[in-house]
């Protein structure tokens, strides 16, 4: 069930597709939608400054337009969600970039999902890695939507990329709300082993059938090189708008390493995506 939602507006980005889609799956679903912006303050303001007091005037200027930077994108939102006729809230935050992203994880984890703006990487920004930061610290389902998404957002045709593994099962169990309303599930297997398994697509689809949930599968050989592609290829020729996949990845030593395909559909995203990690 979805009735309580997080969106994260970016503050530094263009936002009006992650508005868009954010707003419209909220009054398709009855939800209260709740919208985090940060304004990100620099580490490095007021070293060349001489004096507690003038340092501490400088930090609360670059705190203010931080602030004022949060506000202008949340007014957008606000705007839109108004005339929508949703119940929202607004969170404007100021914060170091690391900071920030330890609070706006910590506070996805009591929404039933969190909605992202895909990352931009020609563009140099903290907010381009909020969302993966979201995906890997909130403990939830995380949707990512596309950068040239337009108007609503409502799937109809869900995709799930299955192979088998905890990361995966993850994410099926927490798209169950979109998968209730879905017209067509299509499960797509990239290189399954032929050996019987007790986490196979065919018994992947068994368990959806016990849901009343029917499921087709398309099955595809492809270079390590080339999953990504090959899923997104798929979902063009199925009509998919959605698609379910596990959110790879580790951290080591503070930073982020993405596997191959979820850092491909990172930056190749077609279709909205949600994921788990």
């Amino acid at each position: 069930m979805l009735k309580n939602l997080l969106v994260h507006i970016p503050s530094e980005r263009l936002i009006r597709p992650i508005v868009d889609g954010a707003i419209s799956l909220a009054v398709t679903r009855g939800a209260h939608l709740d919208a985090v912006s940060v304004g990100y303050e620099s580490a490095n303001v007021g070293l060349a400054v001489e004096g507690g007091a003038a340092v501490a005037a400088v930090f609360e200027v670059e705190r203010e337009r931080a602030l004022a930077r949060a506000n202008a994108a949340l007014a957008v939102f606000e705007a839109e969600a108004r005339n929508a006729g949703i119940t929202y809230g607004l969170q404007p935050l100021t914060d170091l970039p690391v900071e920030a992203a330890a609070t706006v994880s910590a506070s996805a984890r009591l929404y039933d999902l969190t909605i992202v703006l895909q990352p931009e990487s020609d563009r140099d920004t903290f907010d381009n890695t909020m969302p993966q930061e979201i995906l890997f610290q909130s403990g939830g389902p995380v949707l990512f939507i596309p950068n040239t998404h337009k108007g609503p957002f409502e799937p109809k045709r869900i995709g799930i990329a299955w192979d088998g593994s905890r990361l995966a099962a993850r994410a099926v169990r927490d798209a169950a709300p979109f998968l209730a309303r879905a017209h067509a599930i299509t499960i797509i297997s990239i290189d399954e082993v032929r050996e019987p398994s007790s986490a196979s697509a065919a018994t992947l689809a068994a368990h959806l059938a016990r849901h009343g949930l029917t499921a087709h599968i398309e099955r595809a050989s492809a270079d390590r090189a080339d999953i990504q592609p090959t899923i997104l290829s798929i979902a063009a020729d199925t009509g998919i708008d959605l698609i379910v996949m596990g959110g790879y990845g580790h951290s080591r030593f503070q930073e982020r390493f993405l596997g191959g395909v979820t850092r491909g559909m990172l930056q190749s995203m077609t279709v909205p995506t949600l994921m788990s990690h």
